[in-house]
Order: structure tokens, then C-alpha cells, then sequence
């Protein structure tokens, strides 16, 4: 009788364990795909950033959407330049510089209240990763140009045009961000060469 309930009890306990890391695993699942940017097929609209590391960097503001015109284009959208979001800038960066002959373009968007205190953050990500194909830049507000779609829950958002129509979105959290998910964003520039 005693080892009868000693058993039920271990797998009353197993059970819960197993549904506790259940919910945590799909919690991550979630966290992961944060529904942020423009949807697929929709138009990209203008709009204007502070260039802080490009070759506009002296100048005014500008529209590097207009500049870039129906190029094949990699936009990232962060509320912080943290490690990550360097990270995978200079992964994007790369791509950008791999597929110049195909006038494969990029920029960052650091979305900013404070935009001239926000920009040395972008200099020093440049300078130690090295960005130099994707000017990084900044936008005066934290929810992202109108029209956008950035959700206020997502500290990134990735999105991906040709012809002037999205064709790859995606929001995530800075604590998504790791060689998987940047690996996955890099595999995805192609549906803007096709």
C-alpha cells in the first residue's frame, strides 16, 4: 500500500513538472513571434530619419525609403541599440554587402524621444561592429513612423521590401535575438532577390 502511494505521488509530481516546462516552453514559443510591422504584400510609405552613420550623416533629415526607391531593402526597426540588435545588424550588414551587385540596400532606425542623446550608441555599434553598408539612423518617437504597424511590445522589428512591397516582417524581443533567429532573418533576405 505505501509503495502504491509513493508511486502516485512521483507521478503526480512528474506530471506537474512535465506540464510546467510545457507552458514555459510554449511561452517562448510565443514570446518569439511578436506580430510587429507592416503585413506581407502591403505598401511601404515614406518617411524620415536622422542619418547618424551613413553617408547623410552631416546633412538634415531624409527618406532613405524614397532613396532606396524599389531596391531590395533590409529595415531594422530597435528601441535600443543593445549587443543584439548589433549583432544582428552586422549580420544583415553583411548581407547587404554580399548582394550590392543586385543593389541590395539597409538601414537601422534607433526609434528615439531623444534622438541626439540615442545616436552615440549608434556610432559606437557602428565603429566596433563595423556596420558600414547599412546606415544606422534615428527617429524622433518610440512607436515608429505612422502607418508602420510597430508594436509597442516588440523591442525589434525586421521587415524586408522589394518594389516597394513587403514581403518579410517580423517583431521580436532583445532576448530572441541569437544566432538562431539572426541565421533564420539572413535565410530570409532571399525572398527580396527572387
Amino acid at each position: 500500500m505505501l509503495i502504491c502511494v509513493t508511486e502516485e505521488a512521483s507521478m503526480k509530481k512528474f506530471f506537474a513538472a512535465f506540464v510546467a516546462v510545457l507552458a514555459i516552453s510554449a511561452g517562448f514559443v510565443v514570446a518569439a513571434e511578436i506580430q510587429s510591422g507592416l503585413e506581407k504584400g502591403k505598401g511601404v510609405p515614406a518617411f524620415d530619419v536622422k542619418d547618424v552613420t551613413g553617408p547623410h550623416k552631416d546633412g538634415e533629415e531624409l527618406c532613405y525609403r524614397c532613396r532606396y526607391g524599389n531596391q531590395p531593402v533590409i529595415s531594422i526597426f530597435a528601441k535600443e541599440m543593445t549587443e543584439e540588435v548589433a549583432q544582428l545588424s552586422k549580420e544583415l550588414d553583411n548581407v547587404v554587402a554580399k548582394n550590392r551587385d543586385q543593389k541590395m540596400a539597409g538601414f537601422v532606425v534607433l526609434m528615439s524621444e531623444d534622438p541626439a542623446k540615442a545616436a552615440p550608441a549608434l556610432t559606437a555599434a557602428a565603429q566596433k561592429y563595423k556596420i558600414s553598408q547599412m546606415p544606422l539612423t534615428t527617429f524622433k518617437g518610440t512607436k515608429g513612423p505612422d502607418g508602420y504597424k510597430i508594436n509597442a511590445k516588440a523591442d525589434v522589428t525586421v521587415m524586408m521590401w522589394v518594389d516597394g512591397k513587403v514581403k518579410v516582417s517580423h517583431g521580436m524581443n532583445k532576448a530572441d535575438i541569437n544566432k538562431e533567429s539572426i541565421a533564420k532573418l539572413v535565410g530570409e533576405t532571399k525572398a527580396i532577390l527572387e
